[in-house]
């Protein structure tokens, strides 16, 4: 884990340096095509522990929506910059500031919104033990979500049911089976649109 939070450290700050030019680009445009709010997303979500913290991304929706903590494709309250944006993970950019922060890791369970993590009883809570990550085994496995979840009748009760409790049982095994050169594998996966073989599973 000592590789694991010096990687995290190192390539974080780095990602910042190289990018700033893609992450002005980007704040740019939201400017412009996405009027009246800010550039950033910022929302509570459970770390390390169940201590929660504060992610940032780059706002991908419309000022003001309500709905569901379940995002699902081709919701009107995601605009048409934004659905770009999520596409290609350009929303999820601003999350290497939490990494260099320590509030997360590159690899690891995706941050949820109280209710979720917070909640996991016996022994699903040792995930709480892991850095919320910017992808991982279980980001791998569902990169389509909300694509899936679109495909549904009630698509917050098949992610609570369905989605949800295999992410679960993944992401125990990503923290039972820990290695540093699965999580590099994971990165490249995740940059390159790939899929890899993980517990027998193709994701």
């Amino acid at each position: 884990m000592l590789l694991k939070q010096i990687f995290d450290k190192t390539a974080s700050f780095f990602g910042l340096f190289l990018l700033w030019p893609v992450l002005i680009v980007v704040a740019v445009l939201i400017k412009i095509k996405m009027p009246g709010g800010s550039v950033l997303f910022k929302q509570q979500r459970v770390g390390q522990n169940g201590k929660l913290f504060t992610m940032v991304k780059f706002r991908s929706m419309i000022v003001n929506h309500s709905g569901s903590t379940v995002s699902v494709a081709g919701e009107s309250r995601i605009t048409p910059l934004g659905s770009k944006l999520r596409k290609y993970k350009l929303d999820e950019l601003p999350e290497l500031w939490n990494v260099l922060k320590g509030d997360m890791s590159f690899v690891g369970p995706r941050p949820d919104v109280p209710g979720y993590a917070d909640n996991l009883q016996g022994e699903d809570r040792e995930i709480l033990k892991l850095k919320p990550g910017i992808t991982g085994p279980a980001s791998l496995k569902y990169r389509n979500e909300e694509e899936l979840l679109a495909l549904q009748s009630n698509p917050k009760e098949y992610n609570d049911t369905v989605i949800y409790p295999d992410k679960i049982k993944i992401n125990l095994y990503y923290y039972r089976n820990y290695s540093f050169v699965t999580d590099i594998k994971i990165i490249f996966c995740t940059v390159l649109g790939k899929k890899m073989l993980y517990n027998g599973e193709l994701i």
